[in-house]
């Protein structure tokens, strides 16, 4: 396949260099010029464009199949909507004139504000919590109807960490990531190899229409993450008598993995973030 990945970021960069180590070509897009070059590689031809200017759609090239997986360039609400929805349509639109067969956006479990502690499955309504995650709603609307007729699937990640994103470890050693009141609220964690292999089961096996959920098969309560980390780390967990924010809610990826045939290489966050301590405590800078 020749496949467009938009949003060549962390994300997408380990996307479109997995879809070339197994035979496909892949299309990686980023907004800056700048930033694209160093994408260069056998099997990924770099692309400069911003989706949302004026026939950016007319300006991409051909392809077979879509990964959506651009972020937004603010935390408001405008700046999700030109990422999340222009951008989208600009590819719905590009997808149709070029006859692909597939789009896989890669959304977010940010759509889900539920503070009650509950699983949440592929099948829960969203309940968004904040404009931007209204925004991402809205996003998953339009790719869900399946824009200009082309097949379309949706993908939520949960919180993605891996090699070169461990701030998980720095927030608990500086104390920003603490023990205290709301800390049995859980975490939901997706390591980047693990997101790259539901991305591709996505792109192969994904049905038009449906949502999955791209997540380890351990939700876990902060507690237990604060005192882990720390506890590898050698320091002790700092805590703090401030009520912590945010959702609630155990994210469930068990029916994603079955129907996509996904093996996590790491089901839980220990099994991720082990190695990352390692490599960083091997680091000449380590503290």
């Amino acid at each position: 396949m020749r496949v467009l990945v938009a949003g060549a970021g962390w994300l997408g960069s380990a996307v479109a260099r997995a879809l070339a180590a197994r035979g496909d070509q892949a299309i990686a897009l980023r907004r800056d010029p700048a930033r694209v070059e160093p994408l260069r590689a056998p099997g990924v031809t770099p692309l400069a464009l911003d989706l949302t200017a004026p026939d950016a759609a007319g300006r991409l090239p051909a392809f077979d199949a879509v990964v959506a997986c651009q972020s937004a360039g603010g935390d408001t609400a405008e700046a999700y909507r030109a990422a999340y929805i222009e951008a989208n349509l600009t590819l719905f639109a590009a997808a149709a004139r070029h006859g692909a067969r597939k789009l896989v956006y890669t959304g977010s479990t940010g759509v889900f504000g539920q503070r009650d502690g509950d699983v949440v499955t592929e099948a829960t309504p969203p309940a968004p919590a904040s404009p931007s995650a209204e925004v991402l709603v809205e996003a998953e609307r339009l790719v869900l109807w399946g824009a200009q007729g082309v097949p379309a699937c949706l993908l939520r990640l949960s919180g993605l960490y891996g090699p070169g994103r461990a701030g998980l470890l720095t927030r608990v050693r500086e104390g920003r990531l603490s023990l205290g009141p709301g800390d049995d609220a859980y975490m939901n964690f997706c390591h980047l190899d693990d997101a790259v292999a539901f991305v591709l089961a996505a792109l192969d096996r994904g049905e038009p229409g449906a949502t999955y959920h791209g997540s380890d098969a351990a939700p876990t309560k902060r507690r237990e993450v604060v005192a882990w980390i720390a506890g590898q780390l050698g320091v002790r967990p700092a805590r703090s008598e401030v009520p912590a924010g945010g959702p609630n809610r155990a994210i469930d990826s068990s029916w994603t993995r079955q129907v996509l045939g996904v093996t996590l290489r790491y089901p839980t966050f220990r099994d991720g973030l082990a190695p990352l301590i390692a490599t960083a405590s091997a680091s000449p800078h380590a503290r």
